[in-house]
């Protein structure tokens, strides 16, 4: 890879003991620099990162405190910085995503280092209804604050951001409106997206799935979001109408 792009995978984990390592190992197949943030997770949680740190698996950083997806992710794209990588591949910790899709993004990312890669998943029928419906209603509110369907899915959590541009964004949400809003922010600032399709598949309590989406608080804080992104839009538009020709 040329110098001035420099990938590493960042992986948020929040009481994920049964597939973190699975996820790491799998990344490492194709990216060696894992950033692994763990969210101030449990007992069986922190000694399975623990673990991945000892063996050189990953770099490890601990939140002693759950703070929720997006301030794990923060936390990480400074960890990112710090480190030098010039781009973060963000990877959910619960086995849901077809990992072989990553030398795609990686490539998509290389072509393009400007642009914001998301992946446009392609579900299975363990896609749960009430997931379903929520990805119609946030479609809704995305494509209206980016002015058409600019990001085919708001929602799916493999993705390569641009590290620098990620930050200098100022997503405000901590918890599961930030993987809404960032893309959002980052699109009124210039960047272009680019939207690679990718297989999801959600994983049975049994084989150690676990969702921490808060069905009535996270519902809650994302229509708060959109709320205020629209709002943004509508003031921006109002200032800018409002001046002297």
């Amino acid at each position: 890879m040329d110098a001035a792009f420099r990938p590493c995978a960042l992986i948020p984990t929040y009481d994920n003991p049964h597939t973190v390592r699975h996820v790491v190992c799998e990344v490492r197949k194709h990216l060696e620099d894992v950033i692994v943030v763990d969210d101030g997770s449990g007992d069986a949680g922190r000694r399975a990162i623990e673990a991945l740190a000892g063996e050189g698996l990953a770099i490890v950083r601990r939140r002693e405190k759950n703070g929720g997806k997006g301030a794990a992710v923060k936390t990480g794209f400074a960890a990112a910085s710090e480190l030098g990588f010039s781009h973060a591949v963000q990877i959910d910790a619960d086995g849901q995503h077809s990992l072989e899709d990553l030398p795609r993004f990686l490539a998509a990312a290389r072509a393009q280092p400007e642009a914001l890669v998301l992946g446009s998943p392609i579900f299975d029928e363990t896609q749960p209804f009430g997931r379903a419906f929520g990805r119609k209603i946030s479609q809704f509110w995305v494509n209206l604050e980016t002015g058409g369907r600019v990001i085919d899915d708001p929602q799916c959590g493999f993705r390569v951001y641009p590290v620098e541009a990620a930050i200098a964004a100022g997503a405000r949400g901590n918890r599961m409106q930030f993987d809404q809003e960032l893309p959002v922010r980052m699109i009124w600032r210039g960047a272009r997206v680019l939207n690679l399709p990718t297989r999801v598949r959600y994983l049975s309590e049994e084989e150690g799935g676990i969702s921490h989406f808060q069905m009535f608080r996270d519902n809650a804080r994302i229509s708060a979001m959109h709320t205020r992104l629209v709002f943004s839009l509508i003031l921006g538009a109002s200032r800018r109408s409002g001046r002297p020709s």
